[in-house]
């Protein structure tokens, strides 16, 4: 019902929904103090003054405040945001076009997608096929081998996410051979998860027509540092991962921060912010274009498996 471009609800929509408008509640920055916690709650009343999705908190608590800065979010899926400024990007790729966040009077935009399945494939090695007993073990399992083998997952298991959008795909394990080993399925697992964010990435570029320089990450998988530095080589460009993880929280103290007064400005934010380590891309493009290409013709595969 809202209307991103003009910042309110939108009155088209409401009429022909037969929705009063009165009904809904007023639409307000994502920094502002909109109330206090109740006397009975605290020893004293707290400002309630920070709002947003957890995505978009997520960019913020990156600090990706510039047209063209990127977030990726690794967790049971991957969320992917594009900062556009005050420039909203309708996709041709189907990517959502959102607000990013809203400070005064100034409205920021981004480009967004998900994927389904990141750590849930991670989860179904151990909880389907039980070839790990914890999700931190599928690191050492896929380091027992120095390459994929050949081998490709396409974690469709509930169809794919942007930019490809089929319900009907099915998770597809391909290039087997009397030589494929646990570890090599493993690294499928973890190889799967960077190239369904290279598939986002790309998207995003070219509607955007912003080349990306620097990719920041957040959540659980990120201390996968097999996975992050071949996110890196993926992409060709490095992948930096912060101190603090949990950047969604850290986003949302920050727009409260700003509302009340703790901090000034963003200026002074960005010298909050600090990487604890930066992955570098270090393998050959030429063998990272030959991964991609059978990457795709894996995801090519698995698409409409499931008939309508």
């Amino acid at each position: 019902l809202f209307n991103i471009h003009e910042g309110n609800w939108d009155q088209e929509l409401l009429q022909l929904l037969r929705i009063p408008p009165a009904i809904l509640p007023e639409v307000v920055p994502s920094s502002q103090v909109y109330g206090e916690t109740a006397a009975r709650f605290f020893a004293a009343r707290v400002p309630i003054s920070g709002s947003a999705g957890d995505q978009q908190a997520a960019l913020f608590g990156q600090l990706c405040d510039r047209p063209g800065m990127v977030k990726n979010t690794y967790g049971t899926g991957c969320f992917m945001l594009m900062q556009t400024g005050e420039r909203p990007v309708l996709s041709e790729r189907n990517l959502l076009t959102t607000v990013a966040c809203r400070l005064g009077e100034r409205t920021e935009y981004a480009l967004e997608g998900s994927v389904f399945a990141a750590g849930a494939a991670v989860q179904w090695l151990r909880d389907g096929l039980g070839i790990i007993r914890s999700s931190e073990e599928v690191e050492t399992l896929a380091a027992t081998v120095p390459d994929n083998g050949g081998v490709y997952l396409v974690p469709a298991f509930a169809g794919l996410g942007a930019p490809h959008w089929d319900p009907y795909a099915r998770g597809t394990l391909l290039g087997i051979t009397r030589g494929s080993t646990a570890g090599h399925i493993a690294r499928a697992t973890l190889e799967s998860i960077a190239f369904q964010t290279a598939d986002l990435l790309e998207a995003m570029e070219a509607d955007a027509a912003t080349p990306l320089t620097e990719l920041r990450v957040d959540g659980g998988a990120t201390a996968n540092n097999l996975l992050m530095q071949f996110q890196a080589d993926l992409l060709g460009v490095p992948v930096v991962r912060p101190r603090v993880r949990e950047t969604t929280a850290l986003g949302a103290a920050y727009l409260a921060g700003l509302a009340i007064g703790y901090w000034q400005d963003r200026k002074e934010l960005s010298r909050l912010w600090q990487a604890e380590q930066t992955f570098a891309p270090v393998l050959e493009r030429e063998r990272m274009a030959e991964l991609r290409y059978n990457w795709n013709r894996a995801v090519e595969r698995s698409k409409g498996w499931a008939q309508p």
